[in-house]
């Protein structure tokens, strides 16, 4: 906190009343003047017996040397929520179309592109470059940041999104990003500095704010035939311009934005997301990654959660591993690494076979994978495009119910199924479609761990 002066200390003084009420005002005010409808005023208009004020907690970077802390600020009945996910609903779409190029989601998504430019590109010369940001979220000057939403937009060609009007739209931002406030050991906070991270807009301003500061990395990689991605604060390059140069390139990048500062790796190897790449020799490698801070646990066998979850930890495991090895050897490798994995984890054997073979059912892979490994990777890598669709929901034909799982209950789902049929399929609501969910048990570590401060200094007295 002290190194990145990104939050202002209040002392003892609760700012949460304040802040309901100037949050209500303010939208009381583009209501009254028409500039928001009324059910968005309804929507975004703050409760204030519900309301409570953020909470700072921090997650450690294992991986990184010395274990820095990431600051997470868990604001879900902050006043200012509402408005940010409503903005993000707004603006990301936005962002994706306008960042497709330089945009990547996933390791998959990675190594499709990778193994695309390397089938032209790629020489025993070539280098990767993987650079980070340092403390993204907390650099980013807030009003850069709502300078960079005004430029999102005008360069997406709009002057208003829903029937709000650019300047309704960055005057909200800017009420978002400067009304950061949070309780942490005995002190209120405000954040002077930077977004939340963990409101829902941070992310699209700091992406954003990235995209504008990345456009001459971009415009170079193009000018060089080069590759170039990036995945929030970690960019990703690779291009058959001397090591040298590249090195000095990065110096410059660095005085691209005086709030942007990169580290980078330059070499014949990348660790990237959770992919590992080399180039041997002219010939482009890719296998699984594991951060040195990894270790093989997975959800125990014996742990009280639904069948199903388990069957999915081996599967998922799996289909990654093929997707990622870019031979048979390694994928075989990896498969043991799963397995050993499992078995340590009180896995049965027959289990994680079962789950195995299921793979290759549902990918239609019932030929050898050694004799025809590139092929059924192909098949497997193609099919990735559909994993990212998530299936819709529609909520006039779908009811959400929830159960506690246990041993006990493990039919629960079909008996429920069954029953609801039974009893309405020839009523009114026949055409209702209910969907089991279960949540798991509390455990020792809900009893004993305490995650959240005291309702009473969150709320308003």
């Amino acid at each position: 906190m002290i190194k990145t002066e990104a939050y202002q200390d209040l002392g003892a003084i609760n700012p949460l009343e304040s802040l309901v009420e100037r949050t209500n005002k303010f939208l009381y005010g583009l209501w009254y003047n028409k500039h928001i409808t009324q059910k968005q005023y309804e929507k975004l208009k703050v409760n204030q017996e519900e309301a409570e004020l953020a909470h700072l907690y921090f997650l450690p970077k294992a991986h990184k040397p010395g274990t820095p802390l990431r600051p997470i600020m868990s604001g879900l009945k902050s006043p200012t929520i509402a408005i940010s996910k409503w903005l993000d609903s707004l603006l990301r779409p936005l962002f994706d179309r306008l960042a497709s190029e330089t945009a990547v989601l996933n390791g998959v998504q990675l190594i499709k592109q990778v193994e695309k430019w390397s089938d032209k590109y790629l020489t025993p010369a070539t280098s990767f470059i993987t650079m980070d940001v340092t403390d993204l979220y907390t650099m980013i000057p807030q009003e850069g940041g709502v300078t960079a939403i005004k430029r999102l937009i005008e360069t997406s060609g709009l002057k208003q999104i829903d029937g709000v009007k650019k300047e309704i739209i960055l005057a909200l931002t800017r009420f978002v990003i400067t009304n950061n406030y949070f309780y942490l050991d005995g002190s209120y906070y405000k954040q002077i500095k930077g977004g939340a991270m963990g409101s829902p807009l941070t992310l699209t301003i700091a992406n954003t704010y990235m995209y504008f500061v990345e456009r001459p990395i971009f415009k170079w990689a193009q000018r060089t035939c080069s590759l170039y991605y990036r995945y929030i604060d970690d960019l990703f390059i690779m291009s058959n311009v001397h090591a040298d140069i590249l090195k000095g390139l990065v110096k410059f990048w660095n005085r691209l934005d005086n709030n942007i500062v990169f580290s980078e790796f330059i070499g014949h190897t990348a660790e990237y997301l959770d992919v590992k790449l080399e180039n041997r020799g002219g010939k482009l490698v890719s296998e699984v990654y594991y951060k040195p801070s990894y270790e093989p646990y997975f959800l125990p066998f014996t742990s009280i959660h639904a069948q199903h979850i388990k069957k999915n930890i081996p599967y998922v495991a799996l289909v990654r591993a093929i997707r990622y090895s870019s031979s048979y050897d390694t994928f075989k490798r990896e498969e043991t690494h799963i397995c050993m994995s499992l078995l340590l984890n009180k896995y049965p054997l027959q289990f994680v076979l079962e789950q195995f073979e299921r793979v290759l059912q549902t990918f239609q892979c019932a030929v050898s994978i050694k004799k025809n490994y590139s092929e059924i990777r192909r098949i497997f890598l193609n099919a990735a495009d559909n994993d990212e669709k998530k299936a819709e929901i529609d909520f006039k034909v779908n009811i959400f119910c929830h159960f506690s799982f246990s041993k006990g209950m493990q039919d629960f789902p079909t008996r429920f199924h069954q029953l609801w049929n039974d009893c309405f399929s020839d009523t009114a609501i026949c055409n209702i479609k209910p969907i089991v969910g279960s949540r798991r048990l509390d455990n020792l570590q809900d009893y004993l761990v305490r995650k959240k401060p005291d309702k009473s200094v969150l709320k308003i007295k």
